[in-house]
């Protein structure tokens, strides 16, 4: 299953939002409001739970600085990477885009298709914000 927000505007430069990206810490400011667990586990890991859902845990996984950072879910039962790629605008903006990558059978992919493209567009919209 592929998902893909729409592109966002941020006011951050490319770098900057790249640098905020790959603080897992930030995460958090980026989370929709149906939150209910966020918790970092390490430099690269972090866990949360939204509301219905089971708790993800996601770990940076690759980085191509300042263009891309992909997180992936660190479970086999939910295997997925959510790319966010970072192009830039000018000095003080950048246009960010998510694109998620889920390996779901059938029934799996219809029942979570809709929950993930709200979560990816909320993300998208929250990074819009910073």
């Amino acid at each position: 299953m592929n998902l893909e927000s729409p592109k966002v505007t941020a006011n951050k430069n490319q770098q900057e939002m790249f640098e905020f990206l790959t603080n897992v810490e930030n995460y958090e400011q980026l989370m929709p409001e149906s939150k209910e667990k966020f918790k970092v586990l390490d430099q690269e890991t972090f866990l949360f739970a939204l509301k219905g859902m089971p708790e993800i845990k996601l770990k940076i996984q690759e980085t191509e600085e300042p263009k891309l950072v992909v997180l992936g879910s660190t479970s086999d039962k939910l295997n997925f990477s959510l790319n966010i790629h970072i192009d830039n605008l000018n000095k003080n903006k950048s246009e960010n885009q998510l694109f998620f990558h889920g390996k779901f059978n059938a029934m799996m992919s219809m029942m979570v298709k809709s929950p993930l493209q709200k979560f990816i567009n909320s993300l998208a919209e929250n990074i819009a914000k910073v």
